[in-house]
């Protein structure tokens, strides 16, 4: 493993450390596990912040386990498979809120609600997720050939 790579497992483990610490005291103290967090801990699937008491310690932990091993593809391979599972699952969701009398998320605090301005928002999500879903599968698949290889 290359020694960026090996600064950039650091960086992301040392930054999902400090998403776990925050979502903690957000979920556990606050009481905040359903509140929106803020959009950049979305590229990391953290949407909430109970996802992130438990996303972002996987991912400290996936990362820190890459570097023991050094392997630079695994660590893209996880992060990869982590989309995949990620992206269905949030498909499912968007697609269960769309017919959903429970409105746990109103459109309006949804990033995206001002180009669709109403429910049509659940569809474009299901949609983006669709995008990720397809992406990360033909990634999981090269990563994986390569990983073996």
């Amino acid at each position: 493993m290359q020694q960026y790579q090996q600064l950039i497992i650091i960086i992301f483990a040392i930054i999902n450390i400090i998403f776990f610490i925050k979502g903690y005291l957000e979920t556990r103290k606050r009481k905040n596990a359903f509140k929106l967090v803020p959009y950049v801990l979305m590229i990391f699937g953290i949407f909430v912040w109970g996802d992130a008491v438990i996303i972002s310690l996987f991912l400290a932990l996936a990362s820190i386990f890459s570097l023991l091993i050094g392997d630079w593809i695994l660590f893209l391979l996880i992060i990869s498979v982590f989309w995949l599972v990620r992206s269905l699952g949030e498909t499912i969701y968007f697609f269960n809120q769309q017919f959903s009398t429970i409105n746990r998320q109103p459109p309006k605090t949804l990033p995206g609600f001002r180009f669709y301005q109403n429910h049509s928002i659940w569809f474009a999500y299901q949609i983006f997720h669709q995008c990720i879903i397809v992406t990360t599968l033909i990634t999981t698949i090269y990563l994986t050939h390569l990983w073996l290889g």
